[in-house]
């Protein structure tokens, strides 16, 4: 049971990354560099290259300023409704890229329901200003965001009480102690959350589709999906090589990361008390009405924009008593077959790799946590790699691996609903193993042991001890699956075929059609689905260690 498990985290992590850097450099299974180097020198590339790096940085920033000013809001002071400030800001989080992106889009220009209910829309003409280099970057800040916030608020709560306490008896202002002493202290976490957000972004397919196509601009995952759309597999070694350039821009990001870690010393003496919070005095109802107006600009406005599409019949009407209806709605829950058929498949696929993950993720975690040994630390490195590497990247990943036949089965899995269901596992194997690995690391094994020296055989003991105890945490690693899933995008638009469309998938393919009003409506009902699907989880929350629900305090 073991040895299957370990097996099936190799080959879902590194059989498809193998085999994409073997087509980079040796397409037709020559070794051949020359088509590396024409697309290398392209100017197209290059082109695309700039703007990926450009928008990453600037959405990096963003992401750094949002997410480091909620962290320190809901992490060191007293301000009120923290639990609520949590759950909104990662919302965004949760939300898929594409529909973030075509909420945005509805928010803007001069056809937008909401700004003609509201009075405010730009005159006829105006340009959406989301469709454009600046709106990519926005959105892509606010996206990942929750990324920085999320490695700050953990690192803030293991901050030892007495840097700040010390600072606080000897006079220093609470603005003094933030800067010279949480801010600096802070550094690796800050670098760890900037580093996620600036590859979520290099890799980040959805918002660029959405808002660069539709204004010619182009980064590397758009490029590669344009490519394939006209060109077709033809061309997938091209493609393979503009992979691999994504895969060392986001290795990069984690090597500067690195590069600043290493400069300073940040090891910290005294306990793991938790910090005391600043009070933040006269000035807390101004700093809460800041941050409540802030997540009404970034998540409500955007989330209003998308309903208000939603429930008009046609785009650029307004919305009122005699134009909403519900027909959007109906059309694509029962008329829109491709629709019906992507919810069908989304539930099926999300909830399969759920269920699968669960299963790998209990006997993973006994051998990465109680077996350990070189082996297991390869292994737990290599569940992460899918997870870490572009989606985009994964997806032509997997074309390569499977555009052939089975070896002897004679089996194709290209063009078929199974390739997307593989690419599932491999992606979202961390998200399942981690709470489950972190569940087993606080479990005493004398249970098992007792199990072990009564003659019960593995599979007896992890059936019978170790799966009811980590049941909560399989649960929990099976529902942030299920969310992540059920409305992905940057793996199956490379990925589907015809009668095998993804949620996301329709959404974009609706927008890009002009059907704005049906993709809100599938963008709403996702936008639903996910929220319930957040306070379920929520609801394992007081069972598991903390961290597992990332929304809860």
């Amino acid at each position: 049971m073991l040895a299957a498990a370990a097996g099936f985290v190799a080959v879902l992590s590194l059989v498809p990354v193998a085999r994409l850097l073997a087509e980079a450099v040796a397409p037709g299974g020559r070794p051949d560099l020359t088509l590396a180097a024409e697309v290398l020198a392209s100017r197209a590339t290059w082109i695309a290259t700039w703007h990926s790096v450009k928008t990453a940085v600037l959405g990096t920033a963003i992401s750094i300023a949002l997410g480091t000013g909620f962290a320190l809001l809901v992490g060191l002071t007293d301000a009120r409704g923290k639990a609520a400030l949590t759950f909104l800001f990662l919302m965004p989080l949760m939300i898929p890229p594409q529909i973030s992106a075509l909420a945005f889009a509805q928010l803007g220009g001069p056809a937008s329901p909401l700004l003609r209910t509201l009075g405010i829309a730009p005159r006829l003409g105006t340009p959406n200003r989301f469709f454009s280099e600046g709106g990519i970057v926005l959105v892509l800040g606010i996206q990942h965001a929750p990324l920085v916030f999320l490695a700050l608020r953990a690192a803030l709560r293991s901050l030892p009480a007495e840097e700040i306490e010390a600072a606080r008896a000897s006079g220093a202002s609470p603005r003094f102690a933030l800067r010279t002493i949480v801010l600096p202290l802070m550094t690796p976490a800050l670098a760890a959350g900037a580093a996620l957000a600036f590859v979520s972004a290099i890799g980040n397919f959805g918002i660029p589709a959405f808002l660069g196509i539709p204004a010619g601009y182009t980064v590397l995952p758009t490029l590669i999906y344009q490519r394939l759309a006209s060109f077709g597999p033809a061309i997938i070694a091209e493609t393979a090589v503009l992979s691999v350039l994504i895969g060392v821009l986001a290795a990069f990001g984690f090597a500067v990361q690195a590069a600043v870690l290493r400069r300073r010393d940040f090891r910290l003496a005294g306990t793991a008390r938790r910090a005391g919070g600043f009070a933040l005095g006269l000035w807390r109802l101004p700093t809460e009405m800041l941050a409540w107006g802030t997540l009404a600009l970034i998540l409500v406005a955007p989330l209003a924009a998308l309903v208000a599409t939603a429930l008009v019949p046609a785009y650029g009407v307004k919305l009122g008593p005699g134009t909403a209806t519900l027909h959007n709605f109906a059309e694509v829950l029962f008329r829109q077959d491709a629709t019906v058929r992507a919810f069908r498949n989304s539930f099926a696929l999300a909830g399969g790799a759920a269920l699968v993950l669960m299963l790998v993720a209990v006997p993973f975690a006994y051998l990465v946590v109680w077996r350990r040994g070189r082996l297991a630390r390869v292994l737990n490195a290599a569940a992460e790699l899918p997870y870490a590497l572009p989606g985009i990247v994964l997806g032509i990943a997997m074309i390569l691996l499977f555009i052939r036949p089975l070896p002897f089965a004679g089996v194709s899995l290209y063009n078929t609903i199974w390739i997307i269901f593989l690419a599932y596992l491999a992606r979202f194997l961390i998200l399942c193993i981690r709470p489950v690995t972190g569940a087993l690391e606080q479990v005493d094994r004398a249970l098992e042991e007792a199990a072990r020296m009564t003659g019960a055989r593995l599979p007896f003991r992890l059936l019978t001890v170790v799966l009811p105890i980590l049941a909560p945490a399989a649960a929990a690693g099976g529902l942030l699956v299920f969310m992540t899933a059920f409305n992905e995008l940057t793996v199956s638009a490379l990925l589907w075929s015809a009668g095998n469309e993804t949620l996301g998938v329709v959404v974009f393919n609706l927008e890009d059609a002009g059907l704005s009003v049906l993709a809100a409506a599938v963008s709403v009902v996702s936008v639903a689905v996910t929220v319930a699907l957040m306070l379920l989880a929520s609801l394992f929350g007081k069972r598991l260690p903390p961290g597992v629900i990332p929304w809860r305090a």
